[in-house]
């Protein structure tokens, strides 16, 4: 395995967490992942600081997971790399974006949008 896809299924695994209903109920571990300054533009328009995500996801009833596709990692910086992807869940298809950085030896997503596919 390549470095980069090493790099890939790391954070593959890291946004299928964030997907999960029983991860996103815990902050402590939802907390680890979102880095202090995150941010979330949503596929309704509304933009949510780490706080408010936390809370958020805390509270959030459970919900199957989407099935992902189209995953890549593209490199923006050293340490910053820029992950896209489309997801399905119940019929609707939406595109993510997010940007992840290398601190102190953890990936920590810094940005996440989500926008809403075509049917």
């Amino acid at each position: 395995m390549t470095i980069e896809e090493d790099l890939a299924e790391k954070l593959m695994t890291l946004e299928l967490l964030l997907m999960d209903s029983e991860f996103r109920r815990d902050r402590e571990r939802v907390g680890a992942l979102l880095a202090e300054e995150f941010r979330e533009f949503g596929s309704s328009g509304r933009a949510w600081s780490r706080a408010q995500t936390m809370e958020l996801l805390a509270n959030e009833p459970p919900r199957p997971a989407p099935v992902v596709s189209d995953f890549a990692v593209q490199a923006i910086a050293p340490g910053a790399v820029l992950v896209t992807y489309r997801t399905q869940r119940a019929g609707a298809i939406a595109l993510r974006s997010s940007v992840w950085v290398l601190r102190d030896g953890d990936w920590k997503v810094v940005f996440h949008q989500g926008t809403r596919g075509p049917k």
